[in-house]
């Protein structure tokens, strides 16, 4: 290509890219494979990298890069950036439903937000590209954080209009999100995050980009603060109109009277555990922007606007005991028994103290009162010890000397929280790390859980991972388990053997080497391609990568180096586990749904729906959500919804999953 093609290939490739970043992370419902996104991807960084001068800020490239900062930048805001007032009560509402009116009349209708609990930031475009980021910090001045925001998928580095504006929104993590980072923090043994609110905020402030970009952050934008252009006349009309930039703006509903907006506060403070991200309330904002211009602002905060916060979801309760668990990486936790209470929609009886700084801090003894909460409404903490309750009959809590499990002696090593079991045949560390092999994220053994791993190492059915793959040779042994059966064994078997197919990706994350995660995994995977070459592979081989760093590559290199690991990795290869990354396979085999495109509808029985999915794309083809004349195949389960009715009301081809099985071969 010459340079003019060069050029446009690239303007071709970051719009595409662009297009899928908003259809994956805003929309929830992409149109390609990841398989797919990773080769434009690819493509667009190759030619970047041989024609640098064409390298632009708003190139998907550019999401994550450069040096770290020494520090940040302050930055003042070209609109303060107001914090609001609150109210607590029905009262409060009526209060300041009184107040607008006064101003502006009695038409007033308002606009009801979630109050999501994050850290609050402003984005500026000139001519439509992304050129600063800033934290909130005292509404007039900021911190310039830029490059972290730039790792935020949710982000539009270029919006759809080449236009001037400035926008607010709330970065946050959501709650399922959190729980996996704090457990990803855990087994690195690195801090472990009170709520949410500290996991975004910490993960922003962040003067190295590519923490920020390991991090699950998302954002929400709520309100326009300048822009050349003055034909919106309604906050909920913005809203629109930043969906229509690339914006996952802010959900929202529209209220005709404080009346409907005080219904709204009771409902939403009962279900908002059934929210996927934590909001500690409601905001209400008068929608007509004239009207706000009329009631202006004070010192601090605008009078068009107030919060309404619900109640602190605390609970107070008794530690009835404090016992100790082994995880895989040695780690001994220690856990709160508690007296069983109500918080945040389920009954809890446990708490995690995390180690035994966390105990002594907290001066935390067995069968104090204590209250509670649920971080991120999801995780269980103890907030505080009420002293005051103390009766002289509570008992001071040190972890063990001695491994629970093993009976070998802990240590704590320099530098390191957590008290560890350092014996490499403790029986605990074994279950954990099979736990872990078979668990979602990993090698996804469906039917294969805690209970029953634990069954099969008391029974020897198995005594590390590879045991797995020959349990087809003792069938009888596993139907003759409790609560097992000839359908449950068959079950557990198949599923086991579906588990071969699995990309090396899932296959790196199982054997759980230290400080490697899934997404870490899947990018050593699809670098090296097979795991030989992985194997093979130095320290300076594996920081060439990109988020790869010094401290886990030399975990992955010291793991390979482990006679006892590479046993178990043989006798994985030996029972026939798929050893190479997808990206690698696709190469050699015949892609035979190249092309094609499938939506699945009802209950599959012979495959779960990411099972038929990496299927489906690992031999070329894609599925989307969506039924339209483009769709190729609509493939059918138990209880099909509307899906199958549009196919047969468009003419496109239905199959079931024998028919699925024969054109996929397997």
């Amino acid at each position: 290509m010459d340079k003019e093609q060069i050029k446009s290939r690239i303007y071709e490739l970051r719009e595409e890219i662009n297009h899928h970043d908003y259809r994956y992370h805003v929309l929830d419902s992409p149109e390609i494979s990841d398989y797919d996104y990773d080769m434009l991807v690819n493509e667009l960084k190759a030619l970047e990298q041989n024609n640098p001068e064409l390298v632009t800020a708003d190139s998907p490239t550019q999401r994550v890069g450069g040096t770290p900062l020494s520090k940040f930048v302050q930055v003042t805001h070209t609109v303060p950036l107001l914090s609001l007032g609150n109210s607590y009560n029905e009262n409060d509402l009526l209060d300041f439903d009184k107040r607008i009116k006064k101003e502006v009349g009695d038409s007033v209708e308002y606009v009801v937000e979630y109050k999501i609990d994050g850290l609050s930031v402003a984005l500026k475009y000139e001519d439509g590209i992304f050129v600063r980021g800033a934290t909130r910090g005292d509404g007039v001045i900021g911190e310039d954080i830029t490059k972290n925001l730039r790792t935020i998928k949710t982000i539009p580095l270029k919006l759809k209009e080449e236009i001037d504006i400035e926008v607010r929104g709330e970065a946050y993590i959501s709650k399922a999100k959190f729980v996996e980072l704090n457990k990803r923090q855990e087994e690195r043994e690195g801090t472990i995050f009170a709520n949410p609110r500290n996991a975004a905020a910490g993960s922003l402030r962040q003067l190295d980009p590519k923490i920020a970009a390991s991090r699950p952050l998302d954002i929400f934008i709520f309100n326009i603060l300048t822009m050349d252009k003055e034909e919106i006349d309604k906050h909920s009309g913005g809203l629109i109109y930043l969906k229509e930039l690339g914006f996952k703006a802010s959900e929202y509903e529209i209220c005709k009277d404080i009346n409907e907006v005080i219904e709204l506060c009771e409902k939403w403070q009962e279900k908002r555990y059934e929210l996927p991200f934590e909001i500690d309330g409601l905001v209400i904002k008068v929608n007509d922007l004239s009207q706000r211009e009329s009631l202006g602002s004070r010192a601090k905060s605008p009078r068009w606007a107030v919060a309404f916060k619900f109640p602190a979801e605390e609970k107070e309760t008794v530690i009835q005991d404090i016992i100790t668990q082994v995880g895989r990486t040695g780690a001994i936790t220690p856990t709160a028994i508690l007296k069983p209470v109500r918080v945040a929609g389920s009954l809890v009886s446990r708490a995690t103290l995390h180690n035994q700084d966390f105990i002594d801090m907290k001066d935390i003894r067995i069968g104090d009162a204590v209250m509670i909460h649920k971080a991120g409404d999801v995780i269980p903490e103890v907030v505080t010890v009420l002293e005051e309750k103390r009766t002289g009959n509570e008992r001071k809590y040190v972890l063990p000397e001695k491994c629970p499990e093993c009976g070998e002696e802990t240590v704590r090593l320099e530098g390191e929280a957590a008290l560890k079991c350092i014996n490499t045949a403790c029986p605990a560390q074994l279950r954990r790390g099979i736990i872990h092999f078979v668990s979602r994220d990993a090698m996804n053994i469906d039917g294969l859980g805690e209970a029953l791993v634990t069954m099969l190492l008391e029974n020897k059915l198995i005594k590390d991972p590879g045991d797995l793959y020959y349990l087809k040779d003792k069938k009888e042994d596993i139907v003759n388990l409790e609560r097992m059966g000839e359908k449950s064994a068959q079950n557990l078997l198949a599923a086991i053997e579906r588990s071969k197919e699995n990309d090396l990706g899932r296959l790196i994350n199982a054997l759980g080497i230290k400080l490697v995660g899934s997404k870490a995994a899947k990018l050593v995977a699809n670098t090296f391609g097979d795991i030989d070459k992985l194997m093979a592979a130095n320290e300076e081989d594996l920081t060439a990568i990109d988020e790869i760093g010094d401290k886990m590559a030399k975990s992955i290199v010291a793991f390979f180096k482990d006679e006892e690991n590479l046993n178990v990795i043989e006798k994985i290869r030996a029972s026939g586990v798929n050893m190479e990354s997808k990206k690698k396979a696709a190469s050699k085999v015949e892609l035979k749904l190249e092309g094609m495109t499938f939506v699945l509808t009802g209950s599959l029985s012979s495959y779960s729906r990411k099972e038929a999915k990496d299927i489906i794309e690992g031999l070329g083809g894609k599925v989307t959500g969506s039924v339209s004349k483009k769709t190729t195949y609509v493939l059918t389960g138990e209880n099909p919804g509307s899906k199958l009715d549009k196919a047969k009301e468009i003419g496109v081809k239905v199959i079931d999953e024998k028919e699925f099985a024969e054109m996929v071969g397997r």
